[in-house]
């Protein structure tokens, strides 16, 4: 049984109520009140201490019928921004986010080096720019969170990047002795999942985030709580072995998923087949719209190794949502289908597998709602995309 003093119910009760005025957006204390199966007293106590902390405000809903019109309550958009950050091999994207999700602001600045300092001193500079831009809001920015190519522990500590060649780096600690503002490090397989769940699956509890770049990261959602293993490496899927004595892998092993089913390795294998492959996703589009047999036989290669590994995590966790990130995929007609179609066991069961619409842009996504969901205190975040919002950008 749950327990506790009344410090710890009236958060609990903050976290509810804030939870949903932002996912509502335009919400009575009536409304709330229904919803939450909290009575007035309680919403009213709470609500007036988020309005004097400006994080909502108070609106008058226009309406014909006789009578008082009601207050509606939203959250206080611009008080604060978040900065998601997506740390890549050769280039590193900033993204400046409200307070409800909304992306404002990006910069992709080049990468030519990989030595840790030389690009701390870059994420130094970049912040302090940001901090000084929205000072004069209330909060500024309430919070960082940067997405990590490589292999994150519990305490956030960067225990390997090999895109970079980083061991054991406390990026987290580093950053916030220059900053003095709270930087969050995640995996960024673990913040593609938390992409598509506070952007796009609100309702489901159990959802599993498969990301085919470089390499093969999962990100897994269990009974709504994002999950990390007893040392923080949990995900690290793309080290299965799918072929034995196949192709060796930098891990150590030969025949891991990654050298298989990877976007590199599509790329790569199309450039043994074919001479003078451009390698931009408008060009593999084309090949697509062509027909082109070469690009075929690669493509339903691809797919069906991709099956393969699917198969063992269905079998494995039994997923509600099962959602494959890839450009490739994402550009492919039917990519979904062509999946689905190679995962015949009679005992492999999901609910429903799709293609992530997020895209590489769902790591730095994930990375503002971290933020967001870790300033507001609340337990539970649902976001939706705007006109205005990532997909656009």
């Amino acid at each position: 049984m749950l327990t506790g003093d009344t410090a710890f119910i009236k958060k609990i009760n903050r976290s509810l109520i804030l939870s949903k005025i932002v996912e509502h957006k335009l919400i009575s204390r009536a409304e709330l009140a229904k919803i939450t199966g909290l009575n007035k007293a309680t919403i009213s106590v709470q609500v007036s201490d988020l309005l004097d902390k400006e994080l909502i405000y108070e609106t008058q809903q226009e309406h014909k019928t006789l009578g008082r019109r009601p207050i509606m309550l939203s959250v206080n958009r611009g008080v604060g921004f978040a900065l998601g950050i997506d740390l890549d091999k050769n280039s590193i994207t900033f993204t400046i986010s409200d307070l409800i999700g909304t992306s404002i602001e990006k910069e992709i600045l080049e990468l030519h080096v990989s030595e840790y300092n030389f690009i701390l001193k870059i994420l130094i500079d970049q912040i302090n720019n940001y901090k000084y831009k929205f000072n004069h809001t209330r909060y500024s920015l309430v919070g960082i969170a940067i997405g990590i190519h490589g292999i994150v522990n519990k305490d956030e500590i960067i225990d390997f990047v090999p895109q970079h060649g980083w061991k054991n780096k406390t990026l987290k600690e580093d950053l916030e002795k220059a900053i003095g503002i709270k930087v969050y490090i995640e995996n960024n397989a673990n913040l593609c999942s938390i992409a598509e769940k506070v952007y796009k699956h609100h309702q489901c509890n159990n959802l599993l985030s498969v990301s085919l770049y470089s390499g093969i990261g999962l990100g897994f959602i269990i009974n709504d709580t994002l999950f990390k293993g007893f040392h923080g490496y949990a995900g690290e899927i793309g080290h299965m072995i799918v072929v034995p004595n196949g192709l060796p892998c930098r891990c150590g092993n030969l025949g891991c998923w990654e050298q298989y089913a990877s976007e590199l390795s599509f790329i790569t294998q199309l450039a043994k087949d074919q001479k003078n492959l451009a390698f931009n996703y408008n060009d593999f589009q084309n090949r697509m719209i062509e027909h082109d047999p070469a690009f075929q036989k690669e493509i339903d290669r691809f797919i069906m190794f991709i099956s393969i590994g699917l198969n063992n995590l269905i079998n494995l966790y039994n997923p509600e949502i099962l959602v494959v990130n890839s450009e490739i995929l994402r550009l492919y007609p039917n990519a979904a289908e062509e999946l689905k179609a190679h995962l015949t066991s009679s005992i492999s069961h999901y609910s429903e597998l799709v293609i992530s619409q997020f895209g590489k842009r769902a790591c730095i996504m994930g990375a503002c709602a971290l933020a967001i969901q870790n300033f507001l205190g609340v337990s539970e975040l649902c976001l939706t995309l705007s006109e205005e919002g990532f997909l656009d950008k």
